[in-house]
């Protein structure tokens, strides 16, 4: 996670901290009224708060639109004790929750006003429905990136009732999770980035090579130019499809086969490869495209810059709570502190920029100590090792 993402997270906490003990005294007073069930009035006043919190952040997580303000506030209004709230986006109110639904094109007004300001309001409302209990308020702004998105409103049938440090916690929390969802898509396009790259790097030599190597039999082997023919579709099918960023390791391994056998009609003998994979560890989630460019890059230095023949060997094992998968090839090598600088990306344009994308994105989804091992020396071989944690859900896109 960025800086900044560890930060919002800290801002988040300390919010929904000042928030529980703003709103705590409301609680203790419903639990002396009721003073059944486990815990102390403040651990349960604590609690309130952030199993609200907790049923609020799904929908905002989702971005400010009609629906996710709706429910959003439907979960935060209980929490404020007013007798309504509404929330807005730049121009337009988007949710109302409780009484006074007739107020929304007054407050619209209102809401614009603070938008355009920047600056936290408090309001008078005059009504002519009798019973009406919105009287007074306070609009506090939403915030991303010092930019006001919206704004969040309460409303009491008193000035004594209206909470207003309450209410800019809540704000305040709400602008965090709008922040998340900006940094959710700012992750995501990152990653569409990098997929794509990763696409383009797929090499148009191996393209001609391998549609080359295809035409050879269709004199010789019609039989196997055909199947040749099936598998280039199947595998350029899978490395540009746009149906999401995580894939299985059975769908992976399947097109890495589909690879290396466009390889073999090319090289023939030169290329041997082993496979031995667990059946179990099949199914694992994990990152689009970020084994086969590590078999590109076995391919590449293990056999095209040796004139002998050559072996790759991609073992994936289960280990308990993660599988791990191994690339190894004997080719020539590197040295270590060159294999460094590729991971770093600072290698140079002739390397690519397969190895570091693949282990940036695997540091992105599952924390640095999922990154790439890579074990190699000059005229060694390379051996890279991935590990992917077998039970933990990929992240879905915003």
């Amino acid at each position: 996670m960025s800086a900044l993402g560890v930060l919002l997270l800290a801002v988040a906490g300390l919010a929904l901290f000042v928030l529980g003990a703003a709103l705590g005294h409301v609680a203790v007073r419903r639990q002396q009224a009721n003073p059944a069930g486990p815990g102390t009035p403040v651990e349960q006043a604590t609690f309130h708060t952030l199993h609200t919190a907790s049923l609020a952040a799904p929908p905002l997580r989702a971005g400010l639109t009609p629906d996710t303000a709706r429910k959003a506030a439907r979960r935060l209004r209980p929490l404020l004790g007013t007798v309504a709230l509404a929330l807005a986006d730049e121009g337009t109110v988007l949710a109302w929750d409780g009484a006074g639904d007739h107020h929304r094109e007054a407050t619209a007004m209102l809401l614009a006003q603070v938008v355009r300001t920047g600056r936290e309001q408090s309001v008078e409302l005059s009504c002519a429905h009798d019973g009406c209990p919105v009287r007074r308020g306070v609009l506090v702004p939403l915030t991303v990136d010092g930019r006001v998105t919206g704004v969040l409103a309460a409303f009491a049938d008193r000035e004594d009732a209206v909470p207003v440090r309450a209410a800019r916690e809540v704000a305040r929390w709400v602008s965090v999770q709008l922040e998340l969802v900006d940094l959710d898509r700012a992750r995501s396009s990152a990653i569409e980035a990098e997929i794509r790259a990763l696409r383009a790097q797929i090499s148009p030599h191996f393209i001609y090579n391998s549609l080359a190597s295809i035409a050879s039999f269709v004199r010789t082997d019609p039989e196997r130019a055909r199947e040749l023919l099936l598998e280039f579709a199947d595998f350029t099918r899978y490395s540009f499809r746009r149906d999401g960023d995580f894939t299985t390791l059975a769908e992976e391994l399947r097109s890495i086969e589909q690879y290396l056998e466009l390889a073999r009609a090319r090289f023939g003998r030169r290329l041997a490869v082993t496979l031995r994979i667990a059946p179990e560890v099949l199914p694992v989630t994990l990152p689009f495209l970020c084994l086969q460019p590590l078999v590109e890059n076995a391919l590449k230095h293990g056999l095209a810059e040796s004139a002998e023949r050559a072996r790759i060997t991609i073992i994936a094992e289960d280990e308990g709570t993660e599988a791990r998968v191994v690339i190894e090839d004997d080719g020539v090598g590197m040295e270590p502190e060159r294999a460094r600088a590729v991971l770093r990306g600072t290698a140079g344009p002739a390397t690519g920029i397969g190895l570091s994308n693949v282990d940036r994105r695997l540091r992105q989804v599952y924390g640095d100590p999922y990154g790439l091992v890579v074990e190699t020396g000059v005229g060694a071989g390379t051996k890279i090792t991935v590990r992917v944690p077998k039970f933990r859900p990929a992240p879905r896109r915003t």
